[in-house]
């Protein structure tokens, strides 16, 4: 039980940086075509972009139903688990949050969630494939604090 736990946690963990890896290389990279509409305005509440979310979506369920019927592969039903975890924290995070998709008044004074919100809004300043900085979801650096950021 605990090692189930451990590898939905770990999971979750490594997504971070997974996440980080795909933003900045693959998404600003040879895949910009989706990620594009996400840095542009738009009509709808649809962006190309979401088919990441179907990929992971669709991965993770994959895990989940390949680690549940199989017993030797049991361990793949839990990092499923960690990567739909994780999926919900960005959704939440990322859409219902900072991006407004979801329409909820949501105001913090949490120096956390206010130094990751900076930091994608940061992101956000460049609508181009390069120049873009802050590719996390889940986790900025210090220097996205208020005081740290120059020129806002």
């Amino acid at each position: 039980m605990l090692l189930n736990f451990l590898l939905v946690l770990g999971t979750f963990v490594f997504m971070e940086g997974f996440a980080w890896f795909t933003h900045k290389y693959i998404m600003h990279g040879i895949m910009w075509n989706w990620h594009e509409s996400h840095h542009v305005h738009h009509k709808g509440w649809w962006e190309t972009n979401d088919l990441f979310g179907i990929i992971f979506g669709g991965s993770a369920t994959a895990l989940i139903v390949v680690g549940s019927e199989v017993e030797s592969l049991r361990w793949l039903m839990y990092v499923g688990f960690g990567i739909t975890l994780y999926g919900i924290g960005y959704f939440l995070f990322h859409d219902v949050i900072v991006h407004r998709r979801v329409k909820i008044k949501f105001k913090t004074s949490n120096r956390y969630l206010n130094r990751i919100i900076r930091a994608h809004y940061i992101h956000h300043k460049v609508h181009e494939r390069d120049g873009a900085e802050a590719f996390g979801f889940l986790y900025a650096p210090k220097k996205y604090e208020k005081a740290s950021v120059k020129g806002e």
